[in-house]
């Protein structure tokens, strides 16, 4: 079926982001401090703990050679992070590796489609620092979803329903003594169907992210 061309669409509604605040991005810590203690700190995840989060957030879309089309995304994000794998002492606090699984909701406020349903697995990097108050993390991977593509009707749209995807997460998280977390992060995320269909634009988007996590 041959594709109709349309306008581009104009930029569509500004999405209220009054309750996303205090963003920044950290960056993680590389180097190895000689003589480090090896403890783990008390907020830090152990081998019988599995903490869940939630995060919710806005991105949108930067361009970077995928869709020129206007985009705005709401994720809602469930996340579980397996126990830690390895860990390290670095820099007076601890270094942990582990993974994580997260179910992917993503309303598109603005765009030709509506949504975005997916799941993703990550690497998973966080520093606890001396204090054991805070911690510095850094996630990477991928995963797969649907949308209700509209790229066989609007030139620069998503060309069919399956998509995979990848994401790069990096934020501070705030420990309690209860066990409840915080985290503000940075959130990138790119989703394409990797020309499995002729139309393959592709969508990447950034935006910031906050979160409330609970070891069980």
């Amino acid at each position: 079926m041959p594709s109709i061309t349309v306008n581009r669409p104009s930029p569509g509604r500004i999405f209220s982001v009054n309750r996303f605040v205090g963003i920044g991005l950290f960056l993680l810590a590389t180097v190895t401090a000689p003589g480090a203690t090896t403890s783990e700190p008390e907020s830090a995840p152990t081998t019988t703990r599995w903490p869940m989060e939630y995060m919710s957030g806005v991105l949108w879309g930067v361009g970077g050679g995928a869709t020129p089309l206007t985009y705005t995304l709401a994720p809602q994000i469930l996340t579980m992070r397996c126990p830690p794998i390895r860990k390290w002492p670095m820099l007076g606090g601890t270094l942990l590796y582990s993974t994580r699984l997260s179910l992917l909701i993503e309303p598109i406020i603005t765009g030709p489609e509506k949504y975005f349903i997916g799941t993703a697995a990550a690497g998973y990097l966080e520093w606890f620092a001396p204090s054991k108050r805070y911690s510095i993390f850094f996630a990477g991977g991928g995963g797969f979803g649907w949308m209700d593509s509209k790229g066989h009707e609007i030139v620069g749209a998503q060309g069919q329903d399956f998509n995979l995807n990848w994401l790069l997460n990096l934020g501070l998280r705030a420990n309690t003594r209860s066990g409840w977390q915080w985290t503000a992060s940075a959130y990138f995320q790119h989703i394409s169907n990797r020309n499995m269909d002729k139309i393959n634009p592709g969508l990447n988007a950034l935006g910031p992210m906050l979160g409330l996590s609970r070891r069980f």
